[in-house]
């Protein structure tokens, strides 16, 4: 199936910010050729801008990355749709400059009658979006978000990677046993998961 917009929970799975960022750039440098750990990320490249974390890969490999490279690391539409308040939302992704990646499409449960697990907030988040909630692919890592997700209509990812959850094994088959269409531990099998569908 070909997605038209990723719509991520919050806490969990975006608010674990330079754990996911490192993981990811360095599953990615990986995946172009240019073997990266997870610790060696954070050690060369944390609290940095993108031009200077290119700029230190690049001298590091004495090669410049591929063209399209941020390309790969997400070029779809997306939201968050989260229970948490709409000040903390915007502070914490002021805090590690991911607000440039939703602009306006952050959409706050709280206050609602009706959170997660309703699918109220994934509903006005694809609504925010323009686009079909059956297009639309959720990265969840709550059994109650995951069941929000799925009632909108949406194709929903169980993340497990967060540093919250200690057993990730049995967080998976919580997040399988309320009908999560995959499993990811990490969110390099997120993007692989949704190059595979496009």
């Amino acid at each position: 199936m070909s997605f038209a917009a990723i719509i991520f929970d919050f806490d969990g799975v975006i608010a674990d910010s330079e754990v996911r960022a490192n993981h990811s750039l360095a599953e990615s440098l990986t995946a172009v050729g240019m073997p990266s750990s997870y610790d060696e990320c954070l050690r060369d490249y944390y609290g940095h801008n993108w031009q200077e974390t290119q700029r230190r890969i690049e001298a590091r490999f004495g090669r410049p990355l591929p063209a399209d490279f941020l390309a790969t690391l997400g070029s779809l539409p997306r939201a968050i749709a989260s229970s948490s308040r709409a000040e903390y939302i915007g502070w914490a992704l002021g805090l590690f400059g991911l607000g440039h990646h939703f602009g306006d499409h952050v959409y706050s449960a709280d206050g609602w009658d009706r959170g997660k697990p309703f699918p109220d907030i994934y509903l006005a988040a694809a609504n925010g979006l323009g686009v079909d909630p059956a297009l639309c692919l959720a990265i969840e890592d709550s059994p109650t978000g995951a069941q929000a997700a799925l009632a909108a209509g949406m194709t929903v990812i169980g993340f497990c990677g967060a540093g919250h959850i200690v057993d990730r094994a049995a967080h998976g088959d919580m997040l399988r046993a309320v009908g999560v269409h995959h499993v990811a531990l990490t969110f390099g099998e997120i993007e692989r998961l949704t190059v595979v569908a496009r």
